[in-house]
C-alpha cells in the first residue's frame, strides 16, 4: 500500500513540475497577467481539470514560480556578499556569480523581472517579500564585516537592499544588453557603493 501511495505522490511532483516547467517557458513570451489555464496543461498534455490538483489558479502557480526561481537565486546572492579578497577582488566575483546565474536560470530571471511590477498581486508581493529576505540575510552577512563597526540595523538593511536592488537590476540587464557593458557597469556601480559605504559614518547627523 505505501508503496503504490509514493508511486502517485512522484507522479504527482512529476506533474505539478512538468504544470511549472510549461508555464516558465509559455511566459517567455507573456506576462502571467494573460496566461490562461488551457495553455498550460495543453503544453503537458493533461486535462484542464487536472490543474485544480495541484494549483488553486494562474496566481498560485506563479506564486509556486517565485519560490522556485528565488531559490534559485539565494546561494548566489549569499556567495555574492561573502566572497573574501581586496575590494576589486570581492566585486569581480560578485559580478562573475551574478552573470553565470542568469546564463543557468535566464528564464527565471526574465520570470521576476517581468512580474516584480506586474500585474498580478499575490505573485508581485511573493517577489517582495523573498527580496525583503534577501536584503535582511544580506544586511546580516554584512554585519559582521569588520567595515560594518559601528552602522545601526537600520543602515545595514538599506545597504543590504540596495546590494540586492542592484544584483537584479543587473541580472535583468544582462538579458537585453551586451553582456561586455553590462557587467562594466555593474562594477562601477558596485565600486561606488564600496565607496559610499566607507565614508557613510563621515556624515554628519541629520
Amino acid at each position: 500500500m505505501s508503496h503504490t501511495l509514493g508511486i502517485r505522490q512522484a507522479q504527482k511532483q512529476k506533474t505539478r513540475q512538468a504544470l511549472m516547467d510549461s508555464a516558465l517557458q509559455l511566459l517567455e513570451h507573456q506576462s502571467l497577467s494573460s496566461l490562461g489555464l488551457r495553455e498550460v496543461t495543453r503544453a503537458v498534455g493533461v486535462a484542464p481539470a487536472a490543474f485544480y490538483r495541484h494549483f488553486k489558479d494562474t496566481a498560485d502557480l506563479g506564486v509556486a514560480l517565485v519560490e522556485q526561481a528565488l531559490g534559485s537565486l539565494h546561494e548566489t546572492i549569499r556567495a555574492a556578499i561573502v566572497t573574501t579578497g581586496a575590494s576589486d577582488e570581492r566585486i569581480d566575483r560578485a559580478v562573475e556569480l551574478i552573470a553565470a546565474h542568469v546564463l543557468a536560470y535566464p528564464s527565471h530571471v526574465r520570470f521576476i523581472a517581468r512580474e516584480r511590477h506586474g500585474g498580478v498581486a499575490p505573485v508581485r508581493e511573493a517577489i517582495g517579500v523573498q527580496l525583503r529576505r534577501f536584503a535582511d540575510e544580506v544586511a546580516e552577512a554584512l554585519g559582521a564585516d569588520p567595515e560594518s563597526v559601528g552602522w545601526s540595523s537600520a543602515d545595514l538593511r538599506m545597504l543590504g537592499g540596495m546590494y540586492v536592488d542592484h544584483m537584479v537590476m543587473t541580472a535583468s540587464a544582462l538579458l537585453e544588453g551586451d553582456e561586455g557593458p553590462v557587467l562594466a557597469t555593474a562594477r562601477a556601480r558596485l565600486r561606488l557603493v564600496t565607496l559610499g559605504r566607507r565614508h557613510w559614518l563621515d556624515q554628519p547627523e541629520p
